[in-house]
């Protein structure tokens, strides 16, 4: 039923297609879905874009923001935006993986981002860009990164020493990197969509998960989680992507409209992302829900070094260059 829905809407994109060139009076519609609440950094930002889109092309388009997967969970969304069902998304940089652009799971690896400047200097230059532009093969157009935040762990057993993953079941999203990380600890990983973790969590399908902060708190996970460490061993961000088709059919000046749209969009989107995250961290706390873990260095040592093999282990996946590549642009090397 899902595949007969997309088909469905990429002849509706044709039929668009063609009312582009006619010119039609109507605003041209982009439908833009997400997987998370609207109150996220990300959900924040497709509202603001649909804000600034409006604003920058005079009215002659008009967003459509589905969040919360209302219209496509994290299986589906890109291979709807590929058919043309949707015409844009924002999916966190794991999702391109499945698709064949592996590279992108470089952004997965454990503790290959030490903080947010290391993680502007791979995005905001020139390893960001060609990235990007590797999704053009696959009828995706790239327009730019959104950050969630770094990742902490979760589960109904305190996590500090690597022994303490054993045998527990994470969520993860669909990534061989992921895959791998969770088995160098010892633990049991599970693909599961997002909108179903908190029944998952909640009736034992897994034990824990991992996640930003902000995620976390507007997806209620604390309700069902007793600890949370504080681990920051990962990135989860999101690539603003549109159906190529669809967008090499705009009028250059539409496209320039929403080309500053997005660019507005991003630096408000960075910016809530930062602060959602230091006001969920904080409302969890209050919450007395779940107990918040913080490693000693010792401890963080040695879960980096249980991590250590994941990197070499996917090497031959992502590529040794974009991996070098990657570590060279984070730590601000010029060659």
């Amino acid at each position: 039923m899902r595949r007969l829905i997309l088909k469905a809407g990429l002849a509706a994109a044709l039929l668009a297609a063609g009312g582009l060139a006619a010119r039609a009076e109507g605003p041209i519609v982009i439908k833009f879905s997400h997987v998370t609440t609207a109150d996220t950094p990300k959900g924040k930002g497709a509202d603001r874009f649909a804000e600034l889109a409006a604003k920058y092309t005079d009215g002659r388009v008009k967003v459509e923001v589905y969040p919360n997967s209302t219209l496509y969970k994290d299986k589906e969304e890109v291979e709807a935006l590929q058919l043309g069902a949707v015409q844009m998304l924002a999916p966190s940089l794991a999702k391109f993986g499945p698709l064949g652009v592996k590279e992108f799971e470089v952004f997965d690896l454990p503790y290959i981002l030490p903080d947010k400047a290391a993680l502007r200097r791979v995005t905001d230059g020139e390893v960001g860009r060609k990235l990007l532009g590797k999704l053009d093969a696959h009828g995706i157009h790239g327009l730019a990164y959104w950050d969630n935040g770094f990742k902490i762990m979760s589960d109904n057993r305190p996590l500090r020493d690597v022994a303490d993953f054993r045998g527990q079941k994470f969520r993860i999203q669909s990534s061989k990197v992921l895959e791998a990380q969770f088995k160098a600890l010892g633990a049991l990983p599970q693909v599961l969509a997002f909108s179903d973790v908190y029944q998952a969590l909640q009736t034992g399908v897994v034990d824990g998960s991992e996640n930003t902060p902000s995620n976390m708190y507007t997806q209620k996970h604390y309700e069902v989680q007793k600890y949370a460490t504080l681990s920051d061993h990962g990135y989860i961000g999101y690539a603003v992507i549109v159906n190529k088709a669809f967008w090499d059919g705009l009028p250059a000046d539409v496209r320039g409209g929403l080309e500053r749209a997005v660019s507005e969009a991003t630096l408000y989107a960075d910016g809530a992302a930062q602060k959602d995250n230091d006001d969920a961290l904080a409302a969890m706390k209050a919450s007395g829900r779940t107990e918040f873990i913080a490693l000693t260095p010792e401890q963080k040592a040695a879960w980096q070094k249980a991590l250590e093999p994941v990197t070499a282990e996917m090497s031959s996946r992502i590529g040794k260059d974009t991996i070098e590549s990657f570590r060279k642009a984070a730590a601000g090397a010029t060659n």
